[in-house]
């Protein structure tokens, strides 16, 4: 049993002491929570032993947003942070979001605390109705483990599995949860702390030499390969690989999007005719894709019905870790796609080693230096034909009211591209990776995979706390913002700047386009599928809702013309007063 540890407020008496002493160990920077009884003895000590230090807590508003934040925090800096979560109350608030983070594969440390499970110690009410045996089952089908220590002495075990399994590839949230009375009670004497470098993850699975020459000589031999990447961007070697892979052979990439897996104006970045380029391959790789099917097919939306852009005969190989963290309550696993070559492999270790190989190959391979030439013949210029075009069209709709995403995605990176930028969220449906120039792996943090809405306000809280030095830029869809509005208090309360662009089209626009096609189809009136999805009569006025909370707020902006202006004094907001600014911009719906 270890004596007391020295740098703290107070001597080490509680439980929840030790609890805490642990985080620092691990150096979790940040606790995000909406504050519990449950864990008030772990409330206390971050405060009163720690003096909110290392970690620090982040208050909010609700359980989902302490998820949000922190998966925008482990998608930026590819560090888990803490979530700390009220008995059973708090953990069904924050199912949704710990489900999105299971879907991304982000490392988050999820804390609860339960009981007393001792009937004697409970109160009666709030400790009964509060308390679950075990509290992990509510969520064991999408964490990748769940624990509830018995006693003190099991919490430096407990922590550094979770720890190890939630960074172990792929990764994913943990849950542990700690009983008050373990919390609370007082101890003369405590465990040794765990050193986290004897508990570190395992290396992650690697390819083996011959595996890699495998799918270089594939990549060499074939006439017009295809790159499909998803999640290899959160990877910087991975991503920088590649480029110079796809500059290398001149190989055309589709960027799935889950992460930023591609500079988006290089030549090659050619996913906006993907059924063009997947018409002509004759060999296709997949890097760390979550749904390779459906990047490989098209879909009718009424009908369900897929159908292959490859031709019959297409080999296809797919890099991915996927497979070990397979589940059978949710079919985030996707519809599986036939393969040639399957290869559980870290893509961040696989991609350079593959530049490595090709380059090498191509020295003693003449005939496949001349199969790049025709496939420069055939593939350059179509990105740049492809810019110019939306360009030309982002031009001709800068006067349309409602504000085009188009004019929209234009003006704001007109203000912002001179700034140490980061986009935490939102693509205005694609127009962002059309238009910007978004040339490293830093500069995006993705699309999340999961779906549920409340996400994007909390993430880019998440993003600006790893990247403090740089201007978080969120384009926050309304209906998303509206499940989880007063993450912009925390946003306000914690000082954390966020440039928030508010992409309002008053409705929830996907229901509402399925709404017209179920009614298209039925030969009912179309008319009617703004019923029940669109976000009006009255309208929000964000502008006021921010100004309610201590963020600037500006809005409804209606014409082009004044959403420059707007934008400027947005972000003078948020780089003099170091203040999150909402600046609402009425757009089109697609």
């Amino acid at each position: 049993m270890s004596v007391q540890k020295t740098n703290r407020l107070t001597e080490r008496r509680y439980g929840s002491d030790f609890i805490v002493d642990i985080l620092r160990q691990y150096r979790i920077p940040y606790a995000a929570f909406n504050p519990g009884a449950s864990f008030r003895g772990i409330h206390d000590s971050l405060i009163n032993y720690l003096g909110n230090q290392a970690p620090q807590f982040l208050e909010c508003m609700h359980e989902e947003i302490s998820v949000a934040i922190a998966h925008g925090y482990a998608r930026a800096s590819g560090r888990p942070m803490a979530a700390i979560l009220h008995n059973v109350v708090g953990l069904q608030h924050a199912t949704m979001a710990i489900y999105n983070a299971w879907c991304d594969r982000i490392p988050i440390i999820l804390l609860g605390g339960t009981g007393p499970m001792s009937y004697a110690k409970r109160r009666p009410g709030s400790d009964w109705v509060h308390t679950a045996l075990v509290q992990g089952n509510l969520i064991r089908d999408f964490v990748k483990w769940d624990d509830q220590p018995s006693d003190l002495e099991s919490t430096p075990q407990s922590f550094a599995r979770a720890y190890q399994t939630a960074m172990t590839e792929p990764c994913g949230p943990v849950y542990i949860c700690y009983d008050a009375e373990i919390q609370e009670a007082e101890y003369a004497a405590f465990p040794d702390l765990p050193e986290p470098a004897k508990f570190a993850p395992p290396e992650p699975p690697a390819a083996s030499a011959e595996t890699v020459q495998r799918i270089a000589r594939a990549l060499l031999d074939a006439d017009y390969p295809v790159i499909v990447a998803d999640r290899l961007g959160r990877s910087a070697a991975a991503y920088d690989a590649l480029a110079n892979l796809a500059d290398l052979l001149t190989i055309p990439v589709l960027d799935q999007g889950n992460r930023h897996n591609f500079p988006s104006q290089h030549p090659m970045a050619l996913g906006e005719i993907a059924g063009e380029v997947l018409g002509a391959a004759d060999f296709v790789l997949g890097l760390d894709s979550m749904d390779l099917y459906g990047a490989l097919h098209t879909v009718d939306r009424l009908s369900r019905q897929t159908q292959p852009m490859y031709r019959p005969g297409t080999r296809i190989a797919h890099v991915t870790l996927d497979n070990y963290i397979v589940r059978s309550w949710s079919h985030d696993f996707r519809q599986l796609q036939p393969t040639d070559d399957a290869i559980a492999a870290d893509t961040a270790r696989f991609v350079p080693q593959l530049l490595d190989r090709c380059t090498e190959l191509l020295k003693t391979q003449p005939a496949a230096a001349k199969k790049i030439e025709r496939r420069g013949l055939k593939w350059q210029g179509h990105s740049a034909q492809l810019r110019a075009r939306w360009l030309a069209q982002a031009e001709k709709q800068r006067g349309e009211t409602p504000i085009a995403l188009s004019t929209l995605a234009a003006i704001v990176w007109d203000v912002i591209k001179d700034e140490p930028w980061i986009l935490a969220n939102g693509t205005a449906n694609g127009w962002v990776k059309r238009l910007w120039n978004i040339a490293r792996q830093d500069q995006y943090m993705g699309k999340y995979a999961g779906g549920g809405l409340g996400y994007g306000m909390g993430a880019a809280i998440g993003v600006a706390l790893a990247y403090p030095d740089r201007l978080c830029v969120n384009l926050q869809a309304d209906g998303d913002f509206l499940f989880t509005p007063t993450a912009l208090w925390t946003a306000v309360h914690h000082k954390i700047p966020i440039l928030n662009i508010l992409v309002n089209n008053r409705t929830y626009y996907n229901s509402e386009e399925h709404a017209a096609k179920i009614a298209a189809h039925r030969e009912r009136p179309v008319e009617n599928a703004a019923l029940g999805n669109r976000i009006e009569n009255p309208a929000f006025d964000f502008a006021a809702m921010a100004k309610s909370m201590g963020a600037y707020g500006e809005g409804p902006i209606t014409r082009s013309e004044d959403l420059e202006p707007a934008l400027r004094r947005a972000l003078d907001a948020v780089k003099t007063k170091r203040q999150p600014a909402v600046v609402d911009v009425v757009t089109q719906n697609r």
